[in-house]
């Protein structure tokens, strides 16, 4: 890990998939692995007194992370079809994505160089004998802890402003779907980028990821996943009061009024639950409909449900996938049919498609009749599953939106400005959607509230979780200070 990138034949896993191979093999990193990434990334922090990185300017880190961002754009067509083949999402989804993990390393490079602008900014104090500023010091070796729904993506949300900010990085990503962020190691390595500066550990949470939160030498840890694994992050990392980021799951609604564009507010509905197969935690799986529209508007969005087309994710055309896992589907299966014996109605879905027999894909699936206290209604399914609740008034729709545990996003349709001012500021979330559903933009922060975690990736807050600040306070006068008086000698 010092000298090089360890990792094992990236040319075999390519082969695996190539195949479509049921089985594909990824090394699985042990606490002795962890040891060795954390070692490394401490050793490039201080290599040549921290010269060659940690103190070296934005502009200098700014240039490898735009020849990375030169590189993945180079290899986009291989890169989207590795990630679609490792994560079961549409081609043309991985696409986008691998466009826009080019789009954040460039973004984070312009930060970079930013930053040595903001480097001992003026505070103004109220007493002319001292002057101060402040420094902005990478926060130092951190652990990045990261999910399968966008494998690359995710990975680049927290390496990128890391990279930009002068840390070193130990990257844990998901073993359900870790092939691209191996794929970025071999980019980082032809790029140049100093040793141990990035370093890849891929494997199982209890084996790799739990030693990470809780390595003494680890600095700071960001992770993204399910709030069960969040929460034994958090504690991990409080035995040292280690600083955290967390972003964690979401049961996020979508309110449509009375005065919507009826196809229009479907399509948006449909996307913000369907889109990447669903398995997306901002997903807004809770649609809270206007009563008055309510049969109009379900007979249109159960019609375009069917009409969505389900194939092999590299087919063109697909626009819903399988779900990342046997796990994930079985998971998936089991909350659609408590919401039948609990009385819910499916409306539409909630089996494989006939003509799939292979592959973990499950229908998309609309439910209705359902009460507040169901388990499909506050627990986060992750996967093609939406339930519909109608409502009366502007006030019971924030209030059922309001309701839940989570705090991640919502989503609110209608023509009145006005309406949509009062339903964003009433909602407890930290991303809220106009007539939309989903658009994420690397210069806009990300996060929530309540248990969706806490702390903001994305744009310059994203950068700002990877900075330290220092202050620098100078006495300036010729005058002693004068507080004891001087001792006769």
């Amino acid at each position: 890990m010092i000298s090089s990138w360890k990792y094992e034949d990236l040319g075999e896993i390519r082969k695996e998939f190539e195949k479509k191979s049921d089985f594909r093999d990824i090394p699985a990193a042990t606490e002795e692995d962890v040891n060795l990434a954390v070692e490394a990334a401490r050793i490039a922090l201080k290599r040549n007194g921290g010269k060659e990185w940690a103190r070296a300017t934005g502009a200098f880190r700014a240039k490898y992370l735009r020849a990375i961002a030169a590189k993945i754009t180079e290899r986009k067509s291989e890169l989207a079809k590795l990630e679609a083949l490792d994560c079961g999402k549409p081609l043309d989804e991985a696409a986008w994505d691998i466009d826009d993990v080019a789009g954040c390393f460039e973004y984070y490079a312009d930060l970079a160089e930013a930053l040595d602008a903001k480097q001992r900014s003026p505070v103004s104090l109220p007493m002319d004998t001292f002057k101060s500023y402040v420094l902005r010091e990478p926060i130092g070796v951190v652990g990045l802890i990261t999910p399968w729904n966008y494998p690359l993506l995710m990975a680049t949300w927290k390496v990128a402003p890391a990279l930009a900010a002068g840390c070193a990085a130990v990257l844990k990503p998901s073993e359900l779907a870790s092939v691209t962020c191996l794929e970025l190691a071999e980019a980082c390595m032809e790029v140049g980028l100093p040793a141990g500066v990035l370093n890849i550990v891929t494997g199982f949470g209890p084996e790799a990821g739990a030693p990470l939160a809780s390595h003494p030498h680890v600095d700071k840890i960001a992770f993204t996943g399910s709030s069960a694994t969040g929460r034994n992050v958090m504690t991990a990392a409080a035995q040292l009061v280690k600083p955290i980021s967390l972003e964690l799951g979401g049961k996020s609604p979508i309110v449509v009024f009375e005065d919507v564009d009826i196809e229009k507010a479907v399509e948006w509905t449909l996307f913000g639950c369907f889109w990447t197969n669903g398995q997306i935690c901002s997903a807004t799986s809770r649609l809270l409909l206007h009563e008055s529209i309510e049969k109009e508007f379900m007979e249109k969005l159960v019609i375009w449900a069917k009409s969505i087309k389900m194939a092999d994710p590299l087919e063109e055309g697909c626009r819903l996938g399988p779900v990342v896992s046997a796990g994930q589907y079985e998971k998936i299966k089991k909350f659609i049919s408590t919401a039948r014996s609990e009385g819910a109605t499916i409306l539409c879905g909630g089996e494989r498609p006939k003509h799939l027999e292979k592959g973990y894909f499950i229908e998309p699936t609309i439910i209705t009749n359902v009460d507040t206290s169901m388990q499909i209604w506050r627990e986060e399914v992750f996967g093609p599953v939406l339930c519909v609740k109608t409502f009366k008034s502007e006030d019971e729709a924030v209030e059922l939106a309001n309701d839940t545990p989570y705090g991640l996003a919502g989503a609110v349709i209608s023509k009145d400005p006005e309406r949509c001012k009062r339903i964003t500021e009433a909602f407890q979330v930290g991303i809220t959607w106009i007539n939309c559903s989903q658009p994420t933009f690397c210069q806009a922060p990300w996060g929530g509230k309540k248990r969706s975690g806490f702390g903001r990736e994305l744009g310059e807050w994203g950068l700002d979780n990877y900075l330290s600040v220092k202050q620098v306070t100078e006495y300036t006068s010729n005058e002693p200070w004068g507080w004891y008086p001087s001792p006769k000698l």
